[in-house]
């Protein structure tokens, strides 16, 4: 015997889609609509999250943007009063959805907005849940949408996302332009969230597919990459040395970051700020001032450094969060230290 949901979204799907079928997309709409709200009012939830998806899913694919919109963002409020948790099935339907809306018009910005919304309520991610935000930042970069993308690769976090960023920004540059910018555009926001490993991906990628397009970045005076530590994983970690120095500044950042252990290795502690003082120095974009803030607000991070009096504490870390709906910090909040990590018998970069 089948399933209720089964038997119940059944009977309202076979008065749904054939109107779909032929050519009234409007009174499907409204019928979906109406059955859905029975269903969602009697809190027969999966009945009702049955019946707007795919009553949503055969108007999209029909040209109705507007009418599969408004299904998906009803779905979503169903979802919301059942409690839905994210996991594949649930985060399935939206990505599938996503894709049908198609890039014109607001239609799909719309579902994106409310689908990470929903997922930051109910989930650990306070940004969104990082798999929704990497199909949805990497669907973007293929479309050829690259600043919309960007928040949703940097907010994913996963390795595959730093990945997909770094050849982004490969693409974004210009043939002989500078590359710099993209460099801290990747490194610095996973640094600020402390997601080491999504920096040291991204670096690492971006500065070896950029090498290959464009060898005259090599250093003339160290042409071969310098291995850096023990090889992990059967992979030696190296630093390329450039002719750009934000690059080279961002690839020693994250390799510093990467060895730091809070107050507790001063040789470290000393070796930041060494590295940090040096490149301000030489004037450039590191030197820049929401460059050097937020270089702050790393060193007290991962080093326990104290960031100066009056300093905002993450200006790229709340622009993010006020991409996605979170809300502006209304007080000075805590300091943000990370665990020291375990002690390493790589020596110090300095």
């Amino acid at each position: 015997m089948p399933p209720a949901r089964a038997t119940s979204s059944a009977r309202a799907l076979e008065a749904i889609l054939p109107l779909i079928a032929s050519g009234q997309p409007y009174e499907a709409h409204q019928k979906a609509r109406t059955f859905a709200s029975r269903y969602n009012k009697s809190k027969q939830y999966d009945t009702a999250i049955d019946v707007l998806f795919q009553s949503a899913r055969e108007l999209l694919k029909a040209g109705q943007q507007g009418s599969g919109t408004d299904l998906t963002t009803f779905l979503l409020d169903v979802y919301e009063s059942k409690g839905e948790t994210v996991n594949d099935e649930s985060r399935g339907r939206l990505t599938q959805l996503i894709a049908l809306a198609g890039p014109s018009g607001s239609w799909r910005k719309t579902i994106i907005d409310k689908a990470i919304a929903w997922s930051a309520k109910v989930g650990p991610h306070p940004a969104g849940d990082p798999d929704l935000h990497h199909y949805v930042g990497e669907l973007l970069y293929k479309e050829g949408n690259f600043a919309v993308a960007e928040p949703h690769l940097l907010a994913a976090g996963k390795r595959d996302s730093a990945r997909v960023l770094a050849e982004m920004f490969v693409e974004w540059t210009n043939p002989d332009g500078p590359v710099g910018p993209f460099a801290l555009r990747g490194t610095i926001p996973y640094l600020q969230n402390g997601n080491i490993l999504a920096a040291r991906t991204f670096i690492n990628h971006f500065v070896s597919q950029l090498t290959t397009r464009r060898s005259s970045l090599l250093s003339p005076h160290q042409p071969s990459p310098i291995p850096v530590g023990k090889p992990t994983e059967g992979e030696q970690d190296e630093i390329v040395f450039t002719t750009d120095s934000t690059l080279n500044f961002a690839q020693l950042a994250v390799r510093a970051c990467q060895r730091a252990q809070g107050d507790k290795n001063k040789t470290m502690r000393e070796a930041w700020v060494r590295l940090c003082g040096t490149y301000q120095s030489k004037g450039g974009l590191v030197a820049n001032r929401e460059v050097r803030k937020a270089l702050s607000e790393i060193a007290e991070l991962y080093f326990a450094i104290p960031p100066p009096r009056g300093q905002q504490a993450n200006p790229l870390g709340d622009m993010i969060s006020a991409m996605f709906g979170g809300a502006p910090p209304t007080a000075a909040p805590a300091r943000r230290v990370l665990a020291p990590a375990p002690p390493t018998s790589t020596p110090g970069l300095d």
